[in-house]
C-alpha cells in the first residue's frame, strides 16, 4: 500500500469515525428532547381524561361509559384506555379530522391492550409497539377508585424527523468525505510530489554507470521541490547535497585514476630504463666472457658491473620512497628525537650546492638553534627534497634560499626562489602523489612525483605542515612545525 493510500484512509476514516459519533449522539440527544416534549403532552391529556374518570362510578369504568358523546379536544391520535377489576380492559384510540379539534375514537382489542400492558409491566411510562397501530408512548395513573387509566400518543413524529435527519447526516457526509477524500487525494499528491522527485532522480542516477570511466552526476532535484523549510523538500535539499558530495568524490577519485595511471607509466619508465641497461650489460659481459681474452674481458666485464651496480641503485631508490610513503600512511618510520632545524638547514644545503654549481644558493639562519622534536633522519630528507625540487624546476642562475626561524610555538622552513614559478594549473596537486610539475619523463625535469609527496607525508607525520605560494618571480615553499608537538610521546611509545 502506498503512502498516499495510507494516509488518505487514515484521514477519511478518522473523520468518519467523528461524524459517525456526532451523528449518534445528535439522534440521541433529538430522541430525548422530542420524548420530553411528547410526554408533557402526554401528561397534560392525561390529567383531563382522569377528571372524566373520576365522575364515573368503578363499576362503570369503561371507556364507552366515560368518554363523553362530544370528545373534548385532544391531541390527535389520543389512546385512551382503562383497566379496572370489575368492568375489565376496554380502550380506544381517538382519530381527529384534518383541521377538526374533535373526532372518532377507534376501538382497541384485547390482544392490542394486552401488548400496552406487556409494554409497561411495572413501569408507569413506556414505549409500546401496538400491533396494526404503530408505535406509542403510553404512561399510566391509577384514580382514587384505583382504576387504573393509560393515556399514550403515537410516535410517528419523532421516527420521521428522525429518520430525515439520519438521512440528511448520512447525504451530508458521504458528501463530505466524498469532498474531503479529493482534497485529501490533492493536498498528498502535490505536497509529496518532492519525493516522487527524488525517487525519479535516484532512480536515474542509480542507472548510470559510476564504476568507471570520468562520470559527472548533473541529476538534481528542482530548486522548487528541495525547499528545506518543508519536511520533503529537506529530503530533496539533502539529495541534493549527497549527489554534490558524491560528484566531488568521483572526480576525485578520476583524478587519483589519471594519477595513479601517470604514476605507473612513470614507474615503468624509471624501472624500464636501469632494468634494459642491466639487461644490455649483462649480455654484453658473457659476450666478452666467451669471445674476447682474459684481460680484456676482465675489464669490460669490471665496467658492464659498475653500470650495473648504479642501475641498481637507481631502482632501489624508487622502491624505497615508495615503501616510505606507504610506511608513513601507517604511521611508522619516525624515530623521535632532538633536532636542530638550523643546523640541519646548513647541512642540507652543504650537501645540495656541489649539485648544482650554476645556481646562487644563500642561507639565512639565527644565531640560536631552533630546537624541535622530531626525526632529523626524515627531516633532513625534507630539506633535501625540497631544494632539489628547486633546483631541478629553475634554470641556472636562480637564486635558492633556504631560511630558518621560530615563530611563536612554530618552527619555520622556508625555501625560495626567483625562478619562473609554478603553473597555477598543477599548483593545487603539487604535494599529491604521483603528480608532476612537468609532465615530461626526462630524469633531469620530470621525476616520479614523489619528492614533494614524501616531504608532505614526514611534516605531516611531526604534527606539522606545509604550503606553497608561487608566483613569476617568486617562489616559497613553507614548513611549519610544532617545537613540542603534542602526538611525539604518543608515537614514540607506540614504537
Amino acid at each position: 500500500m502506498s503512502l498516499q493510500t495510507r494516509l488518505m484512509t487514515a484521514v477519511i476514516g478518522f473523520v468518519s469515525l467523528i461524524l459517525v459519533i456526532v451523528a449518534v449522539i445528535t439522534s440521541a440527544l433529538l430522541t430525548t428532547t422530542m420524548e420530553q416534549q411528547l410526554d408533557e403532552k402526554l401528561y397534560t391529556n392525561a390529567r383531563g381524561l382522569s377528571t372524566l374518570v373520576e365522575q364515573v362510578p368503578p363499576s362503570k369504568a369503561t371507556v364507552d361509559n366515560v368518554l363523553p358523546a362530544q370528545l373534548p379536544p385532544v391531541s390527535p391520535g389520543l389512546l385512551f384506555a382503562v383497566f379496572s377489576q370489575v368492568t375489565g380492559a376496554s380502550g380506544v384510540i381517538i382519530s381527529t379530522d384534518e383541521g377538526a379539534i374533535t373526532g372518532t375514537a377507534t376501538t382497541l382489542t384485547n390482544a392490542q391492550l394486552a401488548q400496552i400492558a406487556t409494554a409497561l409491566g411495572t413501569e408507569h411510562i413506556a414505549n409500546a409497539t401496538i400491533e396494526n397501530v404503530g408505535s406509542y408512548r403510553v404512561a399510566v395513573s391509577t384514580t382514587p377508585s384505583g382504576v387504573l387509566i393509560v393515556t399514550g400518543l403515537p410516535r410517528d413524529d419523532i421516527q420521521n424527523q428522525l429518520a430525515t435527519l439520519l438521512t440528511v447526516i448520512a447525504l451530508a457526509t458521504l458528501g463530505g468525505l466524498i469532498l474531503l477524500a479529493l482534497t485529501t487525494a490533492i493536498t498528498i499528491r502535490v505536497s509529496l510530489r518532492p519525493l516522487r522527485a527524488v525517487a525519479a532522480t535516484a532512480m536515474r542516477v542509480a542507472n548510470q554507470p559510476l564504476d568507471r570511466g570520468e562520470v559527472t552526476i548533473t541529476e538534481r532535484i528542482p530548486a522548487s521541490q528541495s525547499d528545506p523549510r518543508t519536511e520533503t523538500g529537506l529530503v530533496g535539499a539533502s539529495l541534493n547535497t549527497l549527489l554534490d558530495h558524491v560528484d566531488a568524490s568521483l572526480a576525485a577519485r578520476q583524478k587519483n585514476e589519471e594519477r595513479m595511471r601517470r604514476f605507473v607509466a612513470d614507474a615503468s619508465h624509471e624501472l624500464r630504463t636501469p632494468l634494459a641497461s642491466i639487461r644490455g650489460y649483462s649480455e654484453l659481459s658473457l659476450r666478452a666472457l666467451s669471445k674476447q681474452s682474459p684481460e680484456e674481458a676482465i675489464e669490460g666485464t669490471t665496467s658492464s658491473l659498475e653500470r650495473i651496480q648504479a642501475q641498481s641503485l637507481r631502482m632501489t631508490r624508487l622502491v624505497e620512497d615508495l615503501l616510505l610513503l606507504a610506511r608513513l600512511d601507517e604511521g611508522r618510520e619516525l624515530v623521535y628525537g632532538t633536532v636542530d632545524l638550523a643546523q640541519l638547514a646548513l647541512e642540507g644545503l652543504s650537501d645540495a650546492r656541489p649539485t648544482a654549481i650554476d645556481h646562487e644558493w644563500s642561507i639565512e639562519v639565527p644565531d640560536e638553534p631552533v630546537v624541535i622534536v622530531g626525526d632529523a633522519g626524515r627531516m633532513h630528507q625534507v630539506v633535501a627534497n625540497l631544494l632539489a625540487n628547486a633546483r631541478t624546476h629553475t634554470p641556472a642562475g636562480t637564486v635558492i634560499t633556504l631560511s630558518v626561524a621560530q615563530e611563536d610555538d612554530e618552527a619555520v622552513l622556508r625555501v625560495h626562489d626567483n625562478g619562473p614559478g609554478i603553473d597555477p594549473d598543477v599548483r593545487d596537486e603539487l604535494f599529491a602523489r604521483f603528480a608532476r610539475g612537468d609532465s615530461s619523463r626526462a630524469r633531469q625535469t620530470g621525476g616520479t612525483g614523489l619528492g614533494l609527496a614524501i616531504a608532505k607525508a614526514i611534516v605531516e607525520g611531526h604534527g606539522g605542515h606545509i604550503t606553497v605560494a608561487s608566483e613569476p618571480g617568486d617562489t616559497t615553499f613553507t614548513v611549519r612545525i610544532p617545537v613540542n608537538p603534542t602526538h611525539s610521546a604518543a608515537s614514540d611509545s607506540a614504537s
